[in-house]
């Protein structure tokens, strides 16, 4: 295995969250992706969109990040890499089987026309698989919240109702979806990560992922820190 792709796998898997998001978006996507393509929208250096390709997708990753682009470049299974705006996607309609985003709609300053694009490239019958941040309880600790909104450039939160309203009046109709760090103790250590460890303090933690993984079993499946969304578009 090349340095790279342990950099990366540390950056991405050995992640407080990351890797129970992005795994369990890319676990409802399926095991045999053979056959299908793939578009990971905001994927950095296409970690993510690299697993889809592994699992037998032609996979493609978009992002505005160069550098993050040039480093995917040498990972052991880059998607192919291009250089564009989520909200103006140079790909025919109908191009994917499926649409990746982890963590990405909250960042944009249309979270509307990111779905208009995302639905537009996006086969009839075929899937977007996304997440994106709700913070449910984040007016209780407002420092945090205000840091983290700030720190990760966070435009807009959203919820599995507001998310199912953008989705139907763009054809698309929710299947699926479940809240991550659902607890009030969870919540705060995912706004006191963010804001205080940043990415050498989510990895740090990532030996408390067991735990929160078994409290959120435990609580109802209304609140958390972020949320994970399965939809369909209309055939």
């Amino acid at each position: 295995m090349k340095l790279s792709d342990v950099v990366a796998f540390m950056g991405h898997q050995v992640h407080v969250c990351r890797y129970r998001e992005a795994g369990t978006l890319l676990g409802w996507m399926g095991s045999d992706l053979r056959g299908k393509r793939v578009l990971d929208v905001a994927g950095g250096d296409g970690y993510w969109a690299g697993q889809a390709r592994k699992r037998g997708a032609e996979a493609v990753s978009i992002d505005l990040m160069r550098k993050k682009m040039v480093y995917g470049r040498t990972l052991a299974n880059a998607p192919a890499l291009i250089e564009c705006d989520a909200l103006r996607l140079p790909f025919a309609d109908g191009s994917f089987d499926a649409v990746l985003s982890v963590c990405a709609i909250e960042h944009f300053d249309d979270g509307g026309k990111s779905l208009d694009e995302m639905a537009r490239v996006l086969k009839p019958g075929g899937e977007i698989f996304m997440s994106a941040d709700v913070l449910s309880r984040a007016d209780a600790w407002p420092k945090l919240r205000d840091a983290h909104r700030s720190k990760y450039h966070v435009q807009h939160t959203y919820t599995h109702g507001s998310l199912r309203e953008l989705m139907d009046d763009r054809g698309l109709d929710l299947v699926r979806y479940s809240y991550q760090f659902r607890t009030a103790a969870a919540e705060r250590l995912y706004l006191s990560l963010s804001t205080y460890g940043g990415k050498v303090g989510f990895n740090a933690a990532a030996p408390l992922t067991p735990i929160v993984a078994m409290t959120d079993r435990r609580a109802p499946n209304e609140r958390g820190s972020i949320v994970l969304i399965r939809a369909r578009k209309r055939g």
